[in-house]
């Protein structure tokens, strides 16, 4: 038998320690049920698909202070060298890096500004038609850029360039009938005729909310600051990459070279403290379950102490060693249970406070369930141990006089 009315009478005689454990069970409960959920929502946000080969690609800037060049045709010189060097497969001037966290990002709109109509927000890169080659990135429908269509200037004001090239995220937001290749699309009030479609590619923001709208403009503007990407064969990105400044400072010596750095390696600096958050959320679960699991234990332990002549009264009277297991496993259940109850309704509303907050999705269920599982096996096997040891009681020597 069970023996639960005689094991409710024995907690409400010793009460503030169980009511202890189960604040700390719905705590628990409460806790590591978001926690697990925001970790896992992390771990599929660091490992979501790019659509880039980031071991293959890196990005450097230049600072160019020599005032004797034509800054536009000296970066087209850079970009035909670049291509040259053994090793590369293809580079490109480009405006913005997609996975850095830093780029340009406008409302695309169906009619021209300032006319109201359907207006899509996408992260937008100036680059030229080596720009899709460069990334990585294929076209599923339409065509690429030619070189007549690029629009290369010093001039910051001139954007005669009438095309662009989108992602098929940004076109089915624009066009949901899927009927947007060929149509024009206005950059303001710069109309382009989307001439082509890229597979899936990222932002340079992942965490924003629409992080696979990208539109590609072939516009190459010569500026003192410009960023090159620059694609490698597989394996060869490191001897690349070492020769860069070099190269870079032998076409032309009055400009400075810096930030070489792989995509995979802006990527990491990027969300590096998502990479934080997730390992600070894995070790505070870690010790909270520790920390309840030494509690039971302890508690346990306590009431054997406190209970050791009844104990032994019990085995004297014949109550087998299964017995005194099961009363102890029981009176943890119980605690339990009232503890997971109230872990449950605590989980759900600070799952809806995350949300409100902090814009978290919703809480799964199976999250709950499954963090309340956890925790009801664990707390048996924390309170095993210490209620054998109860079993192994001599009677003679719990119900000797002291």
């Amino acid at each position: 038998m069970l023996e639960i009315k005689p094991i409710f009478h024995a907690l409400c005689r010793s009460k503030v320690g169980a009511i202890l454990l189960l604040i700390q069970i719905a705590i628990t409960t409460a806790i590591v049920s978001n926690a697990a959920f925001i970790i896992q929502d992390r771990v599929a946000f660091l490992n979501q698909e790019t659509g880039y080969p980031e071991q293959d690609l890196f990005m450097f800037n230049v600072m160019t202070f020599g005032k004797d060049i034509d800054l536009s045709q000296q970066f087209e010189l850079d970009e035909a060298m670049l291509r040259a060097l053994p090793g590369v497969v293809n580079a490109a001037q480009s405006s913005s890096i997609p996975l850095s966290g830093s780029g340009s990002a406008s409302s695309f709109n169906l009619k021209p500004a300032p006319q109201e109509s359907k207006s899509i927000r996408s992260s937008y890169i100036f680059i030229d038609e080596h720009g899709l080659d460069t990334y990585g990135v294929k076209l599923i429908a339409g065509r690429n850029f030619t070189e007549d269509e690029v629009t290369i200037t010093n001039s910051p004001t001139e954007r005669t360039t009438n095309v662009t090239v989108v992602t098929q995220a940004l076109l089915d937001e624009l066009f949901p009938e899927g009927d947007g290749l060929g149509k024009t699309i206005y950059f303001g009030d710069l109309p382009l005729t989307i001439i082509g479609v890229a597979d899936h590619m990222k932002s340079p923001w992942l965490k924003d909310s629409h992080p696979n709208n990208v539109a590609l403009i072939p516009y190459i503007q010569g500026k003192t600051y410009a960023q090159f990407a620059v694609r490698t064969k597989h394996g060869q990105r490191a001897a690349v990459m070492k020769q860069i400044e070099t190269a870079m400072l032998n076409n032309y010596n009055k400009r400075v070279i810096n930030n070489i750095n792989g995509l995979d390696q802006l990527k990491d600096e990027y969300v590096a403290a998502d990479k934080l958050m997730m390992r600070m959320l894995i070790v505070l679960i870690t010790i909270l379950v520790l920390v309840t699991a030494l509690g039971i234990f302890g508690l346990t332990l306590f009431n054997i102490s406190k209970r050791t002549k009844q104990i032994g009264t019990r085995r004297a009277l014949g109550a087998r060693k299964s017995a005194i297991i099961n009363y102890f496993l029981v009176e943890n259940a119980m605690i339990c249970c009232v503890g997971l109850l109230l872990g449950i309704i605590a989980a759900l509303l600070l799952g809806q406070l995350l949300m409100q907050h902090f814009s978290i999705a919703a809480l799964p269920p199976s999250y709950i369930a499954g963090t309340a599982i956890m925790v009801f096996v664990m707390s048996l096997l924390a309170v095993f141990g210490p209620a054998k040891r109860a079993a192994n009681i001599s009677p003679s020597i719990a119900t000797r006089t002291i």
